[in-house]
């Protein structure tokens, strides 16, 4: 039986992984919108972007048009949540042109959207941090008193706020009421929808997630858990360094929460230990491939096949069970969060030099397609030095 194309949309390292492991099985993989170093994988053929246009816009026009038309029949997959909203907003006409995995539209768009998530939570019994919606300046001074500090100033939709500011941030932190209002002005000025989150106090080491699959049944084809070691910024930025685990109560909240909304297809939710109650606090829920994809593979589980394969109409299953203990490392970023660790008086070096001594998944270098990483160790090198970069 022949083996359809995909079209992935957007992402990095997530696009990346997937690529190999499609690219591998003979499926040819095309990109829309994926990173300029992820792009260069022997794996990915890209479909070009116009230049200026905002890029869900733009992605939609490509799929829709004539750029694609002998791709007709094709999988595609949202590896970004940029692609994910293309994928919900215009899945009716997609449809008629390509093979999409399954979905709950509604499901996945409440998903997306930050707030929406935590009262769904709270609907669902799923613990959160404290939370409050701001529309306006004055909703700051109306919840003045009851606001608690640090307090993540938190955008409604992640996509939005990472291509107004694009780095390592993820949120903007307040330490007090000043601080506060400068950072909902530095957002509503960016045209960004916001809410406020209470600041868990934990360390990095408290981060945890659980991803699953839910068929049309409503029911998990697999069950995965994980949890971070270091994260770059520490205590707000991306993680660095990730363990796989078991951890039956990680699942047993999250599935509460898929379940209550109705989730189809993938779910991968995302918890702090809060070490006050002894509780689990949401942080949030993605319905896409999350971003240590290539650590959910290296342990058994290859998601992107998986996925690929019911969204080809062909019966796929995943083993029941993965390796425990398996670790991913950044080592570039992870060595900077140790540099800021150190200074902090949090980390040793020899601390950390045990903690990154042991068999490491990389998500970016693999010997058989070496010029990703080569491209993304170029690109952060000009970055770093301000030189301008073609391509």
């Amino acid at each position: 039986m022949s083996s359809p194309p995909v079209i992935l949309l957007g992402g990095d390292t997530t696009a990346l992984s997937i690529a190999r492991s499609l690219g591998r099985a003979g499926v040819a993989v095309h990109g829309i919108g994926v990173t300029r170093w992820a792009a260069a994988s022997r794996h990915i053929s890209v479909i070009e972007v116009p230049p200026g246009a905002a890029p869900e816009d733009a992605w939609a026009q490509l799929l829709l048009g004539p750029a694609t038309e002998a791709l007709r029949g094709a999988v595609v997959l949202g590896t970004s949540d940029v692609g994910l909203m293309v994928l919900l907003r215009h899945r009716t006409a997609l449809l008629e042109r390509f093979r999409l995995d399954d979905a709950d539209v509604t499901a996945q768009m409440e998903m997306l959207d930050k707030l929406s998530t935590y009262e769904r939570a709270r609907e669902a019994g799923v613990p959160t941090p404290l939370f409050w919606r701001i529309d306006t300046p004055e909703d700051l001074d109306r919840h003045r008193e009851a606001l608690v500090y640090p307090l993540i100033v938190k955008p409604l939709l992640s996509h939005e706020f990472k291509a107004r500011f694009p780095g390592q941030r993820k949120f903007l932190v307040a330490a007090d009421f000043a601080e506060l209002r400068a950072a909902h002005a530095e957002l509503a000025a960016a045209g960004l929808a916001v809410m406020l989150v209470e600041k868990i106090p934990s360390s990095d080491e408290q981060l945890c997630s659980y991803s699953t699959y839910i068929d049309p049944g409503g029911n998990p084809t697999y069950d995965y858990t994980k949890r971070v070691i270091r994260r770059f910024p520490p205590n707000e930025g991306m993680a660095t360094s990730h363990v796989t685990d078991r951890n039956e109560e990680v699942k047993e909240v999250a599935l509460r929460l898929v379940k209550h909304v109705g989730l189809r297809g993938l779910a991968c939710v995302e918890f702090v230990h809060d070490l006050r109650d002894d509780r689990l606090k949401l942080i949030e829920c993605n319905a896409r491939f999350s971003a240590a994809n290539p650590l959910v593979q290296a342990a058994g589980l290859d998601l992107a096949r998986h996925v690929y394969e019911r969204a080809a109409g062909r019966p796929h299953e995943l083993p029941a069970t993965y390796r425990t203990g398996l670790r991913m490392l950044y080592p570039v970023d992870d060595f900077r969060s140790f540099l800021v660790l150190r200074r902090r008086g949090e980390l040793t070096f020899g601390q950390w030099v045990r903690s990154v001594a042991h068999r490491q998944v990389l998500p970016v270098f693999r010997a058989d397609d070496p010029l990703p990483a080569v491209a993304r160790a170029l690109l952060r090198a000009a970055n770093i030095l301000r030189l301008p970069v073609r391509g």
